[in-house]
């Protein structure tokens, strides 16, 4: 089982870019394009829970656990 970031989906869904993003949070751009592509291994507290405000979702929901 992995921890796989949703935030592509998310971004996605809002037309919104990697760049804009990590500006509209405050949080370093190169922090927030590894989750976006699903290449962090561990997540900031901070950084998750800018997100999650920012989207306005749950940690289950920019976070999923996957089988593969």
């Amino acid at each position: 089982m992995h921890i796989r970031s949703n935030l592509k989906a998310l971004a996605d869904a809002r037309g919104a870019s990697i760049r804009q993003v990590a500006q509209d949070i405050d949080y370093r751009f190169e922090s927030v394009r590894q989750m976006y592509n699903d290449e962090m291994e561990r997540y900031p507290r901070e950084l998750l829970a800018k997100l999650c405000a920012y989207f306005n979702v749950t940690p289950a929901e920019l976070l999923t656990l996957s089988s593969d």
